[in-house]
């Protein structure tokens, strides 16, 4: 699979369509929901036929529920390979989360203590994640709400672990890392720092909402506003140790005007911008 170019991207929406076939290359990629996709034809398989004709793609998966216990769904997993092997994606990714119990399935993305029982399961699920769909996978690492006592690993010892065992990629999502930090009192910045950067083959920036409870705020991961002034600094922060990387700017709720999202493309884009000529600079 070849990889995403270091450009910033968009998550394709179906209502902005004749704005981006009016403006192709206005942005360096494009990223979709494999599980929107997952039937064989229509207007949202034309849409993204001609989508894919002039521009990278990645494809982000919801609902493999890699970190749930039971084992993996075999029929959504061939829909996706027939997805992936239909168009071709530059990048294939999913998160560290489970979304099933038995035959139940739940509209949400829950966590799991990072222990060595659930460490074993991820790594056989993103095997065999990888073998059947032919190529390397990256997987998110999730924004939470709780923690669990029966943990045994950090979150990012247990990410470094399974890169180890598996060979995935991580996509790290720079949102999700402030949402947790806020909700669980720990420091975004030290967190990066012990993360394994140079297993990311993507980043994600979004908005998220804040409430304020007794204890303190809590943010909530919510892909329906803006990219935050502390995410922002964060991204910036890990541009200048790693270099420019493929970016994609989500919003998912409350999705507004194609010009608004270009507008957050380009911030991240100026960034990108930057590190790359920090990048040439110091070669």
């Amino acid at each position: 699979m070849p990889q995403l170019p270091p450009t910033t991207g968009l998550g394709f929406k179906p209502e902005h369509y004749r704005d981006i076939m009016a403006k192709p290359g206005a942005v360096g990629f494009f990223e979709v929901h494999a599980e929107n996709y997952l039937g064989d034809g229509g207007a949202p398989h034309a849409m993204l036929t001609a989508l894919r004709a002039d521009h990278a793609l990645s494809i982000h998966g919801v609902g493999l529920s890699i970190g749930g216990a039971g084992g993996l769904n075999y029929d959504h997993l061939a829909r996706l390979r027939k997805l992936i092997d239909r168009y071709q994606p530059e990048s294939f990714s999913e998160h560290l989360a489970w979304s099933s119990h038995g035959a139940a399935w739940l509209s949400d993305l829950l966590p799991l203590p990072y222990t060595q029982e659930t460490l074993t399961t991820i790594s056989a699920h993103i095997n065999q994640v990888q073998d059947r769909l032919g190529c390397r996978m990256l997987l998110e690492n999730p924004a939470t709400y709780v923690t669990f006592d029966s943990s045994t690993y950090s979150e990012t010892d247990f990410l470094k672990e399974l890169v180890r065992r598996t060979g995935c990629g991580l996509l790290l999502d720079i949102n999700n890392v402030f949402v947790s930090a806020t909700n669980h009192r720990f420091d975004a910045s030290a967190y990066l720092a012990d993360f394994p950067l140079a297993a990311v083959g993507e980043i994600h920036l979004a908005g998220h909402d804040e409430e304020q409870l007794p204890s303190g705020p809590l943010l909530i991961d919510s892909h329906g506003t803006a990219v935050a002034g502390p995410v922002w600094a964060l991204y910036k922060d890990v541009l200048d140790q790693t270099g420019p990387l493929p970016t994609l700017i989500e919003w998912d709720n409350d999705v507004p005007d194609f010009a608004v999202l270009l507008d957050e493309a380009m911030q991240a884009d100026a960034l990108l911008k930057k590190a790359r000529g920090a990048q040439s600079y110091a070669a």
